[in-house]
């Protein structure tokens, strides 16, 4: 098919300067491509970038977040910590883009709101928040899955007269709790970490709960110079192993069953496992924690009396073991200190099943028990998942045709990187794409976006679009597939947490196995149906 031929000012344009985003453009430039890449923010990070609150830290081994497709940039950074916190994140990002030149290809403080496909050109018109238009033949967005923070319908938010953020809009200066009566609404994976962060300087910290989480602990260290010498030396090996990993971590699966070992041994495992490092909890774990509920619930009891132990409080202890779900049914967040710091005179507890907020006043927070006074509000409220940022970007396909539309009642996606209807535009890192490692998975979509458009290049087709009987195929397993998921539709998973969002399964849950096969026959058919 002949399209008319405009003018354009890229060949391949990226959206958002987060993990996967770096990683896309490095790969476009070194495909020979012109490329530029566009950022709302003023550094480079992503999530890393914007989440700089008291406490932020990976739960993933920094070692296995970080680039695999250089071993020279690898070898020439030292993690300092078996799981980073923010700023070194944030550095490692910076090194990154400067090692591999590709600051002078990033727009910051560019914010992209609206892009149009031209059907009779096959490229992308796109327009950003500082004035930019530029057109483009491939459309990359690497907006994340957690990029858009969400607030809680509260009436009176904007009536506090003291200092309130959101843990994912973080100001750069940091933020002075000596002495403060402060309010940290949430206990999900951000609310549980800057917690025990800020307990110490503050005079009171009250948290609103909604609902517990099966918190257990993060196992952080520093890394050692021998250890630093010992990866280095195994990067082949290391890199080896994550390439192979279903998960994308090094973890390795436990083959035991819960109930195969008696009581006695399976106490002690159990122990081992609570002060495991991160992940392993989840796939070191015996074999059927996740799919047996009796073992699950048997692992549950563990970790109930644990919070029991640590608590002191026994009315505490019970408000902070969850009533609702098993292990990993929601995300489990990996913390620090966070059930030790309840033991503190000074932080207390408010259930918002028992008393929900009411409002927010001109002083702090009122709940159906009454008002309490606060010099500082911390929103660990949680984020607008999979589809938030995509849905927000004005996107515009062929015959006009708005993503958001498109995506009414839930994500369509090939592989959670494509989307019928919107040719020349890739979404690697989102929706349906897999779970685990973000970064591992992630490369694995940048990877296949690079290679198709390289293909493309070569054999001159202007224009890719997933056929729609392979996109529908993916959903299709996508549904059928997702009741095997340990995760209930209370989870953000499902996007029960935003109001009115349609509830529909955000990954992928088959896994990385199941997104390298679709790719992988995709890559071998020569990209078949999908090239125009």
């Amino acid at each position: 098919m002949t399209k008319s031929t405009v003018d354009i000012d890229v060949d391949v344009l990226v959206v958002g300067a987060g993990v996967t985003g770096i990683e896309q453009l490095h790969r476009a430039l070194e495909a020979g491509f012109s490329a530029q890449l566009l950022e709302a923010g003023d550094g480079v990070g992503g999530v890393w970038y914007w989440n700089r609150y008291p406490g932020a830290r990976l739960d993933s081994e920094s070692y296995t977040y970080g680039y695999l497709f250089s071993e020279e940039l690898f070898k020439g950074w030292e993690w300092q910590e078996r799981f980073a916190g923010q700023p070194e994140n944030e550095r490692y990002f910076n090194y990154a883009v400067d090692k591999l030149n590709l600051r002078p290809h990033i727009r910051f403080g560019a914010r992209v709101t609206a892009a149009e496909f031209d059907e009779s050109s096959a490229t992308w018109l796109v327009r950003a928040s500082d004035g930019t238009e530029l057109r483009t033949r491939f459309l990359v967005s690497a907006t994340g899955v957690l990029s858009i923070p969400v607030f809680p319908n509260i009436p009176g938010r904007n009536d506090f007269r003291g200092v309130q953020h959101h843990t994912g809009l973080w100001p750069d200066e940091p933020v002075d709790f000596r002495g403060k009566r402060v309010a940290v609404i949430g206990t999900g994976s951000s609310g549980v970490q800057v917690i025990p962060a800020v307990a110490d300087e503050v005079a009171s910290l009250t948290v609103y709960q909604r609902s517990p989480n099966w918190c257990t602990p993060l196992g952080n260290e520093p890394i050692g110079a021998q250890q630093q010498a010992e990866l280095k030396a195994g990067f082949e090996q290391m890199r080896e192993t994550l390439d192979e990993s279903v998960s994308g971590f090094l973890h390795q699966l436990q083959e035991t069953n819960t109930f195969d070992v008696p009581a006695e041994e399976r106490r002690a495992f159990y122990e081992k496992m609570w002060t495991s490092p991160g992940f392993s909890k989840v796939i070191s774990h015996y074999a059927d924690t996740m799919n047996d509920p009796a073992a699950n619930a048997d692992w549950c009891t563990f970790m109930a009396e644990k919070i029991r132990e640590i608590v002191k409080d026994p009315d505490t202890a019970e408000k902070l073991i969850p009533r609702d779900h098993g292990w990993a049914g929601k995300r489990p967040p990996f913390v620090t200190g966070y059930f030790e710091v309840y033991n503190d005179p000074k932080v207390s507890l408010v259930d918002l099943r028992d008393t929900p907020i009411t409002r927010v006043t001109e002083s702090g927070i009122e709940t159906t028990d009454g008002l309490r006074e606060f010099d500082i509000i911390v929103w660990a409220s949680g984020f607008d998942f999979g589809t938030g940022a995509l849905n927000r970007m004005g996107i515009r396909g062929r015959g006009g045709l708005a993503l958001e539309e498109y995506w009414a009642d839930g994500p369509h996606t090939f592989a959670g990187v494509m989307a019928h209807g919107f040719p020349n535009f890739f979404f690697p890192a989102g929706p349906h794409g897999a779970a685990g490692n973000n970064p591992r998975y992630g490369g694995d979509q940048v990877q296949f976006v690079d290679e198709l458009i390289r293909f493309a290049r070569d054999h001159e087709y202007t224009a890719i679009e997933v056929p729609l009987e392979i996109e529908d195929a993916w959903n299709r397993m996508v549904a059928e597939m997702s009741v095997y998921s340990s995760f209930g539709d209370h989870s953000y998973f499902y996007g029960t947490n935003i109001e009115g969002k349609p509830k529909a399964f955000l990954l992928n849950p088959a896994g990385r196995p199941k997104l390298r096969e679709a790719l992988g026959e995709v890559l071998e058919s020569k990209y078949q149906g999908f090239l125009g």
